[in-house]
């Protein structure tokens, strides 16, 4: 049987001894009290590998439920994202004036990790909420922010990126979705949006589609695109939800993997949404989002790659086949054969294995930290050092 276990070993060395996250302290909030990390690790290893673990082959091979529009997620899904919005995971790495905890991102990357492990179906709901949270946090109106972040943060809403089309790939220049002015100030949005992941499914109330579309007589190209914000279900004045927005799910990918992840293909006939940032300026906004989704992607590899490893090892340590070579004699002389780690070229596929996801967990949590740095440093100077850093360091985290 498949196995995880999370290496928290491996995540103190590297935030205790080779980042040395203590010494950022006073700059970085969060990070004063160093007691929080070992509980932390702990409490999310936990939810990682007795909960989202188990459910991870169970939603492979039980798969996704459509219906007419509906999607459902399969057995134990729901009641796991549940038991992760109850705990507060949602709102870790959030801001505070929103119900967020305000915790830094170095201490949220290893837990991101680990979901990733896991049960990577499962981990692309909350990860791209987190990512739509951050667009609408930068760029959304304040009367935006009231509305959708708190329940954003907490979980108990899930956000969605909406981007390609089926005419246009990942050429936005391209897109034809058409965003109509509305006398109250909102927008009726039309178009199809394909290769929306999480763009429906039934384990939370509300999701917040943002989307990019063109507002009449926009300019062509890139740089007519506006960005959009539209609830699935209508958002009440006091906050409760009122009536379905004019959004539906017309089908769902039937793909190789993750397969208790919906990618969705997402219909808008007149969608009430409501313009996001500045006309024209929705590709600058949306790359927040994107860019976030970019070092996600990166810690995706990291978990699949960690997980991996250790069920390879598990493997080789128990998989007979011909003997040491080495001049001791055989390291089972009581079986038959010798477990496969006694050869070399097995040790060293595993040990580059293992180099790559020690290198990698080392890179994601240095550009972590940066991304704490560039948004918490006093000094101006230090702060665009680390954004470059970030910058930099982003698509070489995605393709490593």
């Amino acid at each position: 049987m498949p196995s995880y276990k999370a290496p928290i070993r491996d995540f103190k060395f590297v935030l205790n001894e080779w980042l040395n996250i203590s010494q950022h302290s006073s700059v970085v909030p969060g990070l004063e009290d160093l007691s929080i990390v070992d509980p932390i690790l702990e409490e999310g290893a936990k939810l990682c590998e007795e909960v989202l673990f188990p459910l991870n082959q169970v939603g492979d091979k039980q798969g996704l439920k459509f219906d007419k529009g509906k999607v459902t997620l399969p057995d134990g899904f729901k009641e796991a994202y549940k038991m992760y919005v109850e705990a507060g995971w949602g709102s870790f790495a959030c801001d505070k004036a929103y119900g967020g905890q305000g915790l830094p991102n170095v201490l949220n990357t290893p837990f991101i990790e680990m979901i990733c492990s896991a049960n990577l179906s499962f981990g692309l709901m909350p990860g791209l909420t987190h990512g739509a949270y951050t667009a609408l946090h930068y760029f959304g109106t304040d009367e935006q922010k009231k509305i959708y972040l708190p329940k954003m943060c907490t979980g108990e809403w899930t956000g969605v990126m909406c981007l390609t089309e089926p005419q246009s790939g990942t050429d936005l220049g391209l897109i034809t979705t058409k965003a109509e002015p509305n006398k109250d100030g909102s927008y009726s949005i039309s178009g199809t949006k394909i290769f929306i992941s999480c763009g429906e499914q039934d384990a939370t109330e509300n999701i917040i589609h943002l989307i990019l579309a063109r507002l009449p007589n926009a300019p062509k190209g890139v740089k007519g695109i506006s960005l959009f914000v539209a609830p699935k279900m209508m958002v009440n004045a006091d906050g409760s939800l009122g009536a379905k927005n004019k959004l539906s799910c017309g089908s769902i990918e039937h793909k190789m993997g993750i397969h208790a992840s919906p990618t969705c293909v997402m219909n808008y006939e007149g969608a009430t949404g409501w313009l996001v940032g500045e006309p024209h300026k929705g590709l600058r906004a949306m790359f927040k989002m994107m860019n976030e989704a970019r070092i996600l992607v990166g810690l995706q590899g990291l978990g699949i790659g960690e997980v991996a490893y250790q069920n390879a090892y598990a493997y080789a340590k128990e998989r007979l086949q011909g003997r040491s070579l080495r001049k001791e004699g055989p390291i089972a002389p009581d079986k038959k054969a010798d477990p496969i780690t006694a050869h070399p070229d097995v040790r060293r596929m595993l040990l580059t294995q293992r180099s790559f996801t020690e290198g990698a967990r080392v890179l994601a949590l240095w550009t972590a930290l940066n991304i704490d740095i560039a948004h918490n440093h006093p000094e101006e100077a230090k702060r665009t050092e680390a954004d470059d850093f970030v910058q930099l360091m982003t698509p070489v985290l995605k393709s490593y």
